[in-house]
């Protein structure tokens, strides 16, 4: 009998629906990964007919995040949670911490409910201590724009992130003071602007800057290897809203070429820094770090590659983190509500 060769012959003509060539050889049916992707949206299609649609009907409650940061006292988390209990919000998530040394309390609280005609700020404030600052928010995709200059290894994680949404953000543009990565940029549709550094102070630069960044009204700037130092007017103007990343050689290996530097010395370990930029080069509030092991096989080159790979991780995971709100400054410090 002949079974194998019909069901080819079978399949070969339900399949021919969806493309044009099919190759059987040696008996197997040979597609492409059109027909694959095709086939199984069909599917999909098919298998949700009749199905119970219940799910679907359920209406989906906005999440909320509520962030308090104020002077420490007793009953503060009683008080914000007794605000919300008698609105009849469900708390899906909750942390709190107590900087002993400063005497402050952080807490962060995701909810759900209808929030529509409520002064809860106020009425949050009412129960809190002077001075506290409440912020209420929804869990929206932050506007990103990302400054950088030659190397590709940070841009590259994060545009890759950014288009299969695997990052809480919308990045609007890419700002670089040479014009290397721009074809790059380019092949994610998104809008790249060289803005050259060279024959201009400084502040020059900085003004040709800020006038694209003003386009787009960014929540945050990332500095994605921009290798200029920024001026604390620059800086002033969005506080506590520039993330950098670096190598964790600081201030060990300053200066050039910290690899070579690293490598002479004999070093068993690779880090890098993510950390909101201050007026102070590389002394602004971190965020997170990260290590891996080397040892003594690895030369310069390696440990440039280790070094690069540590700070794709370690910016990615600070990005989330800031991007999902759970990172508080105190002081130079950060509190993180992972």
């Amino acid at each position: 009998m002949h079974i194998v060769p019909a069901i080819v012959i079978f399949l070969s003509g339900v399949i021919r629906s969806y493309i044009d060539v099919v190759h059987v050889v040696h008996g197997v049916l040979i597609i492409g990964i059109d027909f694959t992707v095709k086939l199984a949206r069909g599917i999909c299609r098919n298998s949700g007919r009749g199905m119970d649609r219940s799910k679907d009907n359920k209406k989906i409650e906005t999440l909320h995040i509520l962030r308090v940061d104020c002077e420490d006292r007793e009953g503060l988390v009683y008080a914000v949670t007794g605000v919300l209990f008698r609105h009849g919000f469900n708390i899906t998530s909750n942390r709190e911490f107590v900087d002993s040394e400063s005497g402050h309390f952080f807490m962060r609280t995701e909810f759900t409910g209808a929030i529509s005609g409520l002064n809860l700020e106020k009425e949050l404030l009412d129960v809190l201590p002077g001075n506290s600052t409440v912020e209420l928010k929804e869990r929206e995709k932050k506007r990103v724009v990302i400054m950088v200059t030659k190397e590709p290894h940070c841009l590259g994680d994060l545009m890759i992130s950014h288009a299969f949404g695997d990052i809480n953000a919308v990045i609007q543009a890419v700002i670089s003071n040479h014009s290397t990565l721009g074809e790059f940029v380019g092949q994610f549709n998104i809008p790249f602007h060289h803005v050259s550094h060279k024959g201009l102070s400084r502040q020059d630069h900085e003004d040709r800057v800020l006038e694209v960044l003003e386009r787009y009204d960014p929540e945050y700037i990332v500095l994605a290897k921009y290798m200029r130092v920024l001026t604390p007017g620059f800086v002033g103007r969005y506080r506590n809203r520039i993330i950098n990343i670096h190598h964790s050689f600081l201030p060990a290996f300053a200066g050039a070429d910290p690899y070579t530097q690293a490598f002479r010395r004999g070093v068993k370990i690779i880090g890098a820094t993510a950390h909101f930029v201050n007026d102070y080069l590389d002394e602004g509030p971190i965020i997170t770090q990260g290590v891996i092991p080397i040892d003594h096989k690895y030369g310069p080159n390696e440990m440039r590659q280790a070094g690069r790979d540590v700070e794709k991780i370690v910016l990615a995971k600070a990005l989330r983190l800031v991007f999902d709100d759970k990172v508080f400054i105190n002081g130079n410090k950060t509190i993180v509500m992972e």
